[in-house]
């Protein structure tokens, strides 16, 4: 499978793109003109770069508005032309990308643009160049990929192809399932965008929000598949553009880029990486602090108990039910307070994980290990927070709960109680605001979670963007959320959500052993009531506790809310029948109580 992609999909200068292509491991580039329009490299530089990079110029691109026009038009075209072949001679590429015509003064007529086509791929070949045709989504008079290929079939010349783009076909709704008429040896090229489902105009929805496959809601793994069948031999080559990731690092981009790709390949049957091992549970959440007594004190209140110290580490393991929390006083940002540093997630195969983390382009974390430790993995996600697989208390190996001794003095936690924690519901982290897409990609990939739709969620400061990503038992569920706008770490607020049978006895509990609940508004339940009509007992009890409550066709939700210390807070949660989300629609009253308990608390 070869590998590339369009330059306008990154940051920066042509050179430090160049340079984030080849180091993330693609095997060719697109060169976008508007790349070397702006480069202070001539294109035999350019060249020489691409050649000591190891890169193949796949294309050279775009070349617009030239077919069926009047001939006064034509000459200036093919003038044009003649000079843009000099630039691709002098660059060593030899396609070049033509879009179909969104000129006023285009004609429609398919044998006049068919006409002109061939006569350019005449001139084309002349310089041992090809013609790519793409229907552009917004063309005048062309704008399906069939109608493309018709034109390009009436043209009937060696040198003239036509250029599939999964954004144009899918963004219109069309059948991809014609490719398979077009022979594989017509298809010059193939370039790949996903982008989320939107009503919108198309050509700002492809200026703006196109992303990498697997990112967005198009079957581009469907299409691709189809154009295999029909004979396609080239490289699979992506053309996103997006605000996000021309603001973004290239070097990060053009991984997640690869990444999307190497998920692709899987998905087409091109490429066999080691399948995921899904996850069946969480192992444990690690809280990084320098001061750990308000994490004690709040995880006391909520019924933890310490079990153990680790043997080597400066780190302590909390545990209730099948829950378990680590405090790690040795590595936390003294400048942002708690925060989420890592999780745990239980893996059948945790060597094949890791293995796939590897193929899957996820950096390995480098781990400080004592003699006797635990052999324990973890990667690094986008946002820093480490990943690591774990086979808890297996019969086979070593278990990682194995380096915790007990503490002199700490009390091992009886059977669960009524109204206790049962185990880690989900884990919510917010994103940086470059890497949510990035995200939601990692943990799909690496883990085998689906995705969600992305939600828009009211905050007092503008919108949150939130999707979830779980296993199909919901075993393991992963909220990744970004804030309105760029801020510092502090605004990036994590928390973890404890799992309980009994919502009420255990907010309860906590609230009278010293947990601070976080006060919701009266309003909010003057408007439960109105919606659901709760009986007086129950409202008073939700009330009284902060208790939120929202209900779908298949079960109800009911959650509430610690205080915030540092960058986490829990949240105490019980699902009742088959409700699999999580209380979406109670998010903007959470934010607006957050907000206002931090300027008040």
């Amino acid at each position: 499978m070869r590998t590339s992609i369009a330059t306008v999909s990154l940051s920066g200068p042509l050179s430090e793109k160049l340079t984030a292509v080849a180091a993330a491991g693609f095997d060719g580039v697109e060169i976008f003109e508007n790349d070397l329009l702006t480069a202070p490299l001539s294109p035999e530089e350019v060249r020489l770069r691409c050649a000591d990079l190891g890169l193949r110029i796949e294309l050279y691109q775009p070349f617009r508005d030239f077919e069926a026009v009047p001939a006064d038009r034509l000459d200036r075209n093919l003038r044009r032309a003649e000079r843009k072949f000099d630039v691709m001679e002098r660059l060593g590429a030899d396609l070049l990308l033509v879009c179909s015509s969104v000129a006023p003064e285009a004609l429609d007529d398919d044998a006049l643009a068919a006409e002109h086509l061939r006569l350019l791929a005449e001139r084309a070949e002349e310089h041992g160049i090809r013609i790519a045709y793409e229907a552009l989504a917004w063309g005048r008079h062309i704008s399906t990929y069939d109608h493309a290929w018709r034109v390009v079939e009436m043209a009937d010349h060696p040198a003239l192809g036509t250029c599939l783009d999964s954004f144009h076909i899918l963004s219109r709704g069309s059948d991809p399932a014609g490719i398979a008429e077009i022979p594989g040896e017509k298809i010059f090229f193939l370039q790949l965008a996903d982008a989320p489902l939107m009503a919108m105009d198309v050509l700002r929805w492809s200026r703006h929000h196109r992303c990498f496959p697997g990112q967005g809601g198009f079957d581009v793994a469907g299409l691709v598949s189809t154009a295999l069948r029909a004979g396609y031999r080239g490289p699979l080559s992506l053309e996103v553009f997006n605000d996000v990731f021309r603001q973004a690092g290239a070097a990060t981009t053009a991984v997640d880029a690869l990444r999307s790709l190497l998920l692709l390949g899987e998905s087409a049957g091109l490429t066999s990486p080691p399948a995921p091992s899904v996850p069946t549970g969480f192992a444990f959440a690690e809280l990084a602090t320098t001061d750990s007594e308000p994490l004690r004190g709040m995880l006391g209140a909520l019924g933890f108990s310490r079990t153990g110290r680790h043997t080597s580490k400066p780190v302590e393991l909390w545990e209730q039910g099948e829950a378990r929390i680590l405090l790690n006083t040795g590595s936390a940002d003294r400048r942002s307070g708690p925060a989420l540093a890592a999780v745990g997630v239980e893996t059948p195969d945790p060597g094949r994980a890791v293995r796939r983390a590897e193929a899957m382009l996820a950096p390995v974390v480098p781990r400080r290990r004592a003699a006797r430790d635990a052999p324990l993995d973890a990667v690094a996600a986008p946002d820093a927070t480490e990943l690591f697989f774990c086979r808890t208390d297996a019969p086979d190996q070593p278990s990682w709960t194995r380096d915790f001794a007990a503490v002199p003095g700490d009390v091992v936690p009886a059977d669960a109680v009524p109204g206790g924690v049962r185990r880690i519901d989900h884990i919510a982290l917010t994103q940086p605001w470059h890497q949510y897409d990035e995200a939601a990609l990692f943990y799909t990939c690496l883990l085998g979670l689906a995705a969600d739709d992305s939600l828009d969620l009211a905050d007092p400061y503008g919108l949150r963007r939130s999707r979830a990503v779980a296993t199909q038992d919901g075993g393991v569920r992963v909220v990744l959320n970004i804030a309105p706008a760029p801020g510092p770490d502090d605004h990036r607020l994590q928390h973890i959500a404890l799992a309980t049978d009994d919502l009420l006895t255990t907010a309860r509990r906590a609230r009278d052993r010293g947990a601070a609940l976080l006060p919701i508004p009266a309003n909010y339940y003057d408007d439960l009531y109105a919606r659901h009509a709760l009986d007086a007992e129950t409202l008073a009890a939700y009330t009284e506790l902060g208790i939120l409550h929202d209900r779908d066709e298949k079960g109800e939700f009911l959650h509430c809310y610690t205080a915030t210390v540092g960058r986490v807070f829990f949240e105490l949660v019980q699902r009742v029948d088959g409700y699999q989300g999580y209380g979406a629609r109670n998010a903007p009253v959470r934010l607006a109580a957050q907000h206002a308990h931090q300027h008040t608390g």
